[in-house]
């Protein structure tokens, strides 16, 4: 017997998020899974190419709404039919989701499936935006919520703080020190120079504000003597014009998970995200960090935490002279060595471990039971938006919206050729990235996927994508 077949199926589910901070939890609550249970990932962001050769689990790529893949319309009940195809195919006991707002597709597979265990892995430090106002509903509708711990959560005051409906764990983080790579060995895997000092920046691009932070914060790097500068993405505007002022060596690494390979740097900046947040700080690397504000992320109040307590340095996100600035003092041996004894202090990130025994002893002992008729008669109400003036008057300025549209229709920025689906199996990232990023539409399924899943997913996708069936299989045939 498979000893495999012995062990419960869970699935980790992921939202497309500003940054990799969903996905990367879910990646490192799978590999405290492994050894218990058969973890399987699905998620929104492209970045889930990168996790099949890495955590070694079975993962599956949904295209978001804003792929512009299928009518809008379309995609909740398409997330629906693909979760719940996915729970059958498996046999999985417990679907976890992590993400800001539980997608209406999310809760329906919950309402379809009565003996599935649901559970949202429900991020702390939001920022007070309208997503707070759903809080209460959304909540009622899970067997159980998983709050990460955050090392700055006595700096949450967002609507999270007070509830007592989630269940808190240490910080989740991929960063681990029994198996993270040593210093000259991280950097011969990464192709940097062994003698030279090394400082890794991640920060975002793209709007124009976020571009000047970019080059604020490399103007900070000038002068500090055979600096080697490691960024992951390429810093370039829209244009394709360099956001990296003369005077710098500038490499491009590309390295999944960076959480590995950490202590081949001697400083880092980065945003304030959950993710680089409960890395960088925990390998005991000096880090400025400048604050990312769009989402519900609340990364001030984070970095000013870091700032207060001394285990990092805040730079004023909204003041490119303070962000040199603050750049500035990495270059000071003192202030590094400072901020790395800081970081010493700081307690174990657990959080993995912790939440994949939750996980576990809910496939295992407890078992999912559907909510309560009150709470699904005020989902139904709040689906219809008849619950307030507000959801009325939003549904009004959607129409207007669309009706706006018609007349004035967005710029298209990737075409996606109208045709029928490739179906696949690949798990090498290059292959997968290939596929999520092209265009054509790509249904992605785990590896060995039985020939009743294939034929379930090609009816999803034809209704989906307004295709028919007939099509379908004929392509079937030709792949």
């Amino acid at each position: 017997m498979n000893p495999q077949a012995e062990k419960p199926t869970i699935i980790l589910a992921t939202s497309n998020g500003v940054g990799m901070g969903h996905l990367v939890r879910a990646s490192a609550i799978a590999l405290e899974l492994k050894e218990i249970a058969n973890p399987i990932i699905v998620s929104m962001a492209g970045g889930v190419a990168e996790v099949p050769s890495f955590v070694g689990v079975r993962c599956e790529y949904i295209p978001g709404r804003d792929r512009g893949w299928m009518p809008r319309k379309n995609w909740d009940a398409y997330l629906r039919d693909r979760l719940i195809a996915l729970i059958e195919e498996t046999n999985a006991q417990v679907l976890s989701f992590d993400g800001v707002v539980p997608y209406p597709g999310v809760i329906a597979a919950k309402l379809k499936k009565s003996d599935l265990a649901l559970v949202w892995v429900r991020r702390g430090l939001w920022q007070k935006k309208p997503q707070g106002l759903a809080l209460g509903l959304q909540s009622m509708m899970m067997d159980e919520i998983i709050e990460p711990g955050d090392f700055a959560r006595v700096y949450d005051h967002g609507p999270t703080r007070k509830r007592k409906d989630s269940t808190l764990t240490s910080a989740v983080s991929l960063f681990r020190k029994e198996s993270a790579l040593k210093r000259d060995e991280a950097r011969k895997v990464l192709g940097i120079d062994l003698d030279r000092p090394a400082v890794l920046v991640q920060l975002g691009t793209g709007d124009s504000d976020v571009n000047e932070k970019m080059t604020a914060a490399l103007e900070g790097l000038i002068g500090w003597k055979g600096l080697q500068v490691i960024l992951t993405k390429n810093p370039i505007d829209q244009s394709g014009k360099s956001l990296v002022p003369d005077g710098l060596d500038i490499k491009l690494v590309r390295y999944f998970p960076l959480a590995d390979v950490l202590y081949a740097f001697d400083a880092a900046i980065c945003a304030t995200g959950y993710n680089g947040f409960h890395e960088l700080l925990p390998a005991e690397i000096p880090t400025v960090f400048v604050s990312n504000i769009r989402g519900t992320d609340d990364q001030e109040s984070r970095a000013q935490w870091c700032h207060d307590l001394g285990y990092g340095i805040r730079a004023e996100q909204s003041d490119l002279l303070d962000i040199t600035a603050k750049v500035r003092l990495l270059q000071d041996p003192e202030v590094r060595a400072r901020l790395t004894r800081m970081c010493k202090k700081l307690p174990a990130t657990t959080g993995a471990k912790e939440a994949a025994q939750i996980l576990f002893e809910l496939a295992t002992i407890r078992h999912g039971s559907q909510p309560s008729s009150w709470a699904r008669f005020r989902l139904k109400l709040r689906t219809a938006g008849l619950l307030s003036f507000r959801s009325i008057a939003n549904s009004g300025y959607r129409q207007l919206a669309l009706i706006y549209r018609k007349f004035n229709p967005h710029i298209i920025i990737q075409e996606i050729e109208n045709e029928t689906p490739y179906f696949g199996v690949e798990t090498e990232p290059a292959e997968i990235r290939k596929l999520i990023t092209g265009d054509i539409r790509f249904e992605h399924m785990i590896s060995g996927s039985s020939d009743s899943y294939r034929a379930r997913r090609e009816e999803i996708a034809a209704t989906a994508y307004a295709i028919n069936k007939k099509v379908v299989n004929m392509r079937k045939e030709n792949i």
